[in-house]
């Protein structure tokens, strides 16, 4: 038994169908199917969207002085 590498596409009815011919096959064949999934980490991605009304927020707490200065950040973690 050999392998051969080969890609195609599942149509609606579950059919496998190969973007080319393979070459010197006739008959019965063995497939093995390799489906691609989406990454976990992508669930993990934040949108444009999201991004820019976080960045909207920031500014304007910062533009309103709702800061909290680095220094005491700092120290509450050079305690722990």
């Amino acid at each position: 038994m050999r392998a051969v590498k080969a890609t195609g596409h599942v149509d609606e009815r579950g059919q496998i169908h190969l973007d080319q011919p393979l070459a010197d096959v006739n008959g019965r064949v063995e497939v093995i199917v390799l489906i691609n999934e989406p990454e976990p980490e992508s669930d993990l991605l934040v949108s444009k969207e999201e991004i820019l009304a976080n960045f909207r927020q920031a500014w304007h707490e910062a533009m309103t002085g709702q800061t909290v200065p680095v220094s005491q950040i700092w120290e509450g973690i050079e305690h722990e």
